[in-house]
C-alpha cells in the first residue's frame, strides 16, 4: 500500500489506499458479473444499468468529502477541464471548461457560455459531498479495559444503530510536514479493510432492544474497538496511520478520518432494479450533477455544477453553501467574461438553480410516515420537493421549468411534500436562493433509509435525474 502527497486545492494529484479490486471500469465484464447474475432478467435498460454501476463505482472511490471531490476532479481532468486557483487571476474564454476547489472538499465546475452572463445568465445545478456518520476526534486513541479504542464525534444525523456490527474502515485526509508532502500538507487515505468495529450489546443485557429500539449514548457508547492493549500503547494508532502512509510517525501532524463501510455497493432485487450503498445521500446527486455537466456542449449561457461540503451540519463554513464560495466564483466568472457595473446582478436575474438532494421514497412497511397524496415511488422518476415554510425553495414557476426539462429529456417526475406534523429536513436550495437571489428548484431521487450506513434506492431514478439536469444545463 502507498500514498502520495496532494494539495487540498488539487485533489487530482491525490492517491489513496484502497482495495484495487474496487477500482474497475463499468465496461469490465468481471465487474458487471460480480454485481448481478447475468442469468437474471433486468428491469432496467442497458444505459441505465451502466449508469447505476458507474454511480456505485463513484461512491466506492469517494468514502469522504475530500475523496468525492478528488473523484470528481479526476473525471473533469479526463474531460479536458482546466484547474483554476482562487489566489490567481482568471483568464477565461467563451466555451472554456474550468473548475475550482476550495478546502479540498468543495468544488465548482463550469462551461463558460458563448454569450456574456449579463445577457444569458447561468444555469446551475448543485449538491453536497458530505454524508452523516462518525468522525474520529483529534486525540481519538485511548486505552480502556485492555482495549485500544477510538473516540468519535457524530457528524450530522446518522442512524447510529446501522453502524453497529458492521465491517468498518477509515477514510479521510492526513496532514504531513511539508518536506514529506512536497508542496502540499495533506494526503488522502482510504483503508477499505475492516479495522474498527462497534459491537452491539447482547440482547441478554438489553431485553427491550426490539421494542424500544437501540439507543447509543454519544459520549460513552460509540467508541470504536481498534486493537487489544498488548497490540500497542496510546500512540499505537498514530504509528498505524504513519504505517499506512509509509512515513515517519513524527511527520504526521493531523488526522481527519471518518468511518466508512467496506461493503461495496450493489444492484439488488429480483430483477436487479434497486441499488444499495453507503452515501447515496448525497453522492448520487453529486454524481448526477457531474455527469450532467460533462454532457454539456456549447451553450449560450454559462453552465455550472457546484458541490459543497458541510450540508449535513448546516453549511455555515468557508466551504459550505452558506459561505462565500458560490458567490465569489459566480462574480469572478462574470468579471472574467467582461462584466461591468450591474452586469453581475443582471446575470443572476437571468439564472436558475437546481438544488439536488435525495428524497424520501414511500416505504410500504411504514405507510403512516408519509403525506398520503404525495407518495414518492421508487423507479418512478425524480422528485420536485415543496415546502410552504421554505425548507425547500421550489415555487410554481420553477417547478414548471423542471417539468418541461423532464419532458424534453423523456423523464417522468413526481411531487413530494413532507407530512405536516413532522419536521422537514432542508437542503442547500434555500441558502443559495436567499444569498444569491437566484430562483431555485429543489429536486432529488427517491431513496429508502436516508442517513443509514447502508441506504437503498432505485436503479432508474438517479439516471433519470441526471438526464433532466443535463437538459437544464444545456437548453436553459
Amino acid at each position: 500500500m502507498n500514498a502520495s502527497s496532494s494539495s487540498p486545492d488539487d485533489p487530482a494529484r491525490a492517491s489513496s489506499i484502497s482495495d484495487p479490486a474496487r477500482a474497475s471500469s463499468i465496461s469490465d465484464p468481471a465487474r458487471a458479473s460480480s454485481i448481478s447474475d447475468p442469468a437474471r432478467a433486468s428491469s432496467i435498460s442497458d444505459p441505465a444499468r451502466a449508469y447505476a454501476l458507474d454511480l456505485l463505482d463513484f461512491i466506492g472511490q469517494s468514502p469522504s468529502p475530500w475523496h468525492a471531490t478528488a473523484s470528481a476532479v479526476q473525471r473533469l481532468h479526463a474531460a479536458g477541464y482546466q484547474a483554476l486557483q482562487e489566489r490567481d487571476a482568471w483568464q477565461l474564454v467563451a466555451g472554456g471548461r474550468y473548475y475550482v476547489v476550495r478546502g479540498g472538499s468543495s468544488l465548482i465546475a463550469f462551461v463558460a457560455g458563448m454569450a456574456a452572463p449579463a445577457e444569458a445568465g447561468f444555469r446551475l445545478v448543485g449538491a453536497h459531498t458530505d454524508s452523516p456518520g462518525l468522525r474520529l476526534k483529534p486525540h481519538a486513541a485511548h486505552l480502556n479495559g485492555g482495549f485500544l479504542r477510538l473516540g468519535v464525534e457524530v457528524y450530522g444525523g446518522p442512524i447510529l444503530a446501522t453502524f453497529t456490527d458492521r465491517d468498518l474502515g477509515l477514510a479521510g485526509r492526513v496532514h504531513l510536514r511539508a518536506p514529506v508532502a512536497a508542496d502540499a500538507a495533506a494526503v488522502l487515505l482510504t483503508v477499505r479493510s475492516p479495522v474498527v468495529r462497534l459491537p452491539n450489546l447482547a440482547i441478554h443485557m438489553n431485553r427491550e432492544v426490539n421494542e424500544q429500539g437501540l439507543k447509543l449514548h454519544r459520549q460513552n457508547e460509540l467508541h470504536l474497538l481498534f486493537a487489544t492493549e498488548n497490540a500497542g500503547r496510546e500512540g499505537a494508532f498514530h504509528h498505524w496511520v504513519a504505517q499506512q502512509l509509509q512515513c515517519d510517525p513524527a511527520n504526521v501532524l493531523g488526522v481527519e478520518l471518518q468511518v466508512c463501510d467496506v461493503q461495496p455497493g450493489v444492484l439488488w432485487g429480483g430483477r436487479q432494479e434497486f441499488i444499495a450503498s453507503s452515501q447515496l445521500d448525497n453522492l448520487a446527486c453529486t454524481h448526477a450533477g457531474l455527469c450532467a455537466l460533462l454532457s454539456v456542449q456549447q451553450p449560450d449561457h454559462t453552465a455550472v455544477a457546484a458541490f459543497f461540503d458541510h450540508e449535513e451540519v448546516g453549511s455555515e463554513s468557508a466551504v459550505g453553501a452558506a459561505g462565500s464560495f458560490f458567490s465569489d466564483v459566480l462574480a469572478r466568472i462574470s468579471e472574467a467574461l467582461g462584466a461591468h457595473g450591474s452586469d453581475a446582478a443582471r446575470a443572476r436575474a437571468h439564472s436558475l438553480f437546481l438544488s439536488a438532494d435525495m428524497a424520501h421514497a414511500w416505504h410500504p412497511n411504514f405507510p403512516a410516515a408519509y403525506e398520503p397524496q404525495h407518495h414518492l415511488r421508487i423507479n418512478a422518476g425524480p422528485a420536485i420537493k415543496y415546502n410552504a415554510s421554505q425548507r425547500y425553495a421550489t415555487d410554481g414557476a420553477g417547478a414548471a421549468r423542471f417539468m418541461q426539462w423532464c419532458e424534453g429529456a423523456g423523464v417522468p417526475w413526481q411531487s413530494y411534500v413532507h407530512r405536516s406534523e413532522l419536521g422537514c429536513g432542508s437542503t442547500i436550495g434555500p441558502l443559495v436562493a436567499a444569498r444569491l437571489g437566484i430562483p431555485t428548484v429543489d429536486v432529488g431521487a427517491p431513496m429508502w433509509a436516508m442517513h443509514s450506513l447502508r441506504e437503498s434506492a432505485g436503479a432508474l431514478d438517479s439516471y433519470w435525474l441526471h438526464l433532466a439536469m443535463a437538459r437544464a444545463l444545456q437548453s436553459g
